[in-house]
């Protein structure tokens, strides 16, 4: 991709109400666009971010059985009154319209009664179970307070799978599948060496929940964690009773802050009981379908990972998850010439800064916009058939012969 053909270009400074780093560098640098408090667009270099730790997302997902479907955002407040949750003035996060013709609409914050309803066109018998039903979609919620850009927003992307089982013990068993697939999917986003799976409240659901949560600065919550990091709690379950039950004592946990970037739940019969999804067993008998549901806020784990590795120069984008691998600039005409040559066959994977600005500033985006190596090609490197290639993430730069260019 040359930078000459996309109509988004690098700002010098982020706007002033912006206070998290990766908000005001995501700003800067051409990722996202911000519309107003809580509210983001995201630009061609932000979309295609989004898109990978999607793929990686789907293809952890698929791995164990899942199927892929798209709701809509708009629902009918029928369902959610059944279970209710429409009309609940507590836990009012709802964005609420309604039709021209008369009738009330909601623009969904998450999809457990839509798709429990959906479910009860598809399952029928225990021959229909289990199903394990995912999407990637916009979530609305109207929060009190948007901050740390596009870690808490109002309107957000969400992977939300929810699973179908036929008793306990089935449902169990993929849980724990989901853990673990979880678990891979933070490794390959590059977050696997600081995000955890903690106990959390359960609330109506469970006695325990399971959230992931990755250690940051700016996080808005506070975990606890003994000393080898086998035990890891948020701070709602640190208990007497939960400390017990767990074999720790308080005293010996440490704490820090984190951000939540996923979390489980053992739903049981919650939704399909109130709204009647049911399914014949082997015996003959109705029986209400065994639920539970798995969350991942896709944009907030862009967000998260532009927070954790951010320097004081830009973003620093790890390679599974980054828009492109090589920023490329040129010096000199001949290397304008090669350059233009790798772009053409490589427009995937190399974003050429192929712009009228000055050497020095084109090093100077190359951090910002924090793509895994800054490869440089000069009139002078190609005496010796070389380039100059720097790790963005190490600073590390060495000579390379161009024949080991690997795009």
């Amino acid at each position: 991709m040359k930078r000459s053909k996309s109509f988004v270009k690098t700002l010098r400074a982020a706007p002033k109400d912006e206070s998290a780093k990766s908000a005001q560098y995501l700003i800067r640098a051409g990722f996202v666009h911000k519309e107003m408090a809580g509210l983001y667009d995201f630009l061609p270099l932000g979309l295609r971010v989004l898109e990978n730790i999607k793929s990686i997302v789907r293809e952890e997902l698929n791995k164990i059985g899942c199927e892929e479907l798209q709701m809509t955002a708009l629902q009918n407040p029928e369902p959610w009154k059944k279970t209710n949750r429409f009309d609940d003035q507590e836990v009012d996060i709802w964005f609420k319209t309604e039709l021209s013709a008369g009738g009330e609409l909601g623009l969904a914050p998450t999809h457990e009664e839509p798709i429990t309803t959906l479910m009860r066109t598809y399952i029928e018998s225990y021959k229909d179970l289990p199903v394990y039903a995912y999407q990637f979609q916009t979530k609305f919620r109207n929060e009190l307070r948007a901050k740390s850009g596009i870690l808490r927003t109002r309107e957000f992307l969400m992977k939300d799978l929810y699973s179908f089982s036929p008793d306990e013990e089935s449902h169990e068993q993929f849980y724990h599948q989901a853990e673990a697939a979880y678990k891979r999917i933070y490794e390959r986003l590059g977050l696997g060496d600081c995000t955890y799976e903690t106990f959390a409240s359960g609330g109506i659901f469970a006695k325990f929940s399971h959230e992931f949560q990755t250690i940051l600065d700016v996080g808005e919550d506070t975990i606890y964690f003994n000393k080898d990091k086998s035990v890891v709690l948020n701070e709602e379950v640190l208990l007497p009773e939960v400390l017990d039950e767990l074999g720790v004592k308080k005293e010996d946990l440490k704490s820090a802050r984190a951000a939540e970037v996923g979390n489980i739940f053992t739903l049981k019969y919650k939704y399909s009981e109130p709204l009647g999804l049911e399914y014949t067993n082997k015996d003959g008998e109705r029986r209400p379908v065994f639920m539970g549901c798995y969350g991942i806020g896709i944009s907030r784990v862009m967000g998260v990972i532009a927070e954790k590795y951010a320097d004081d120069k830009g973003l620093v984008w790890p390679e599974n998850i980054a828009p492109y691998k090589y920023y490329l600039i040129a010096i000199g005409d001949e290397a304008e010439k090669l350059a233009e040559e790798y772009e053409a066959k490589n427009s995937e994977t190399i974003l050429y800064d192929d712009t009228s600005a000055r050497p020095g500033e084109k090093f100077k985006d190359a951090e910002l916009i924090g793509l895994p190596f800054r490869l440089v090609i000069s009139d002078k490197t190609l005496a010796d058939n070389s380039a100059e290639l720097t790790n963005r993430q190490t600073g590390e730069t060495k000579l390379i012969p161009l024949s080991d260019l690997k795009f």
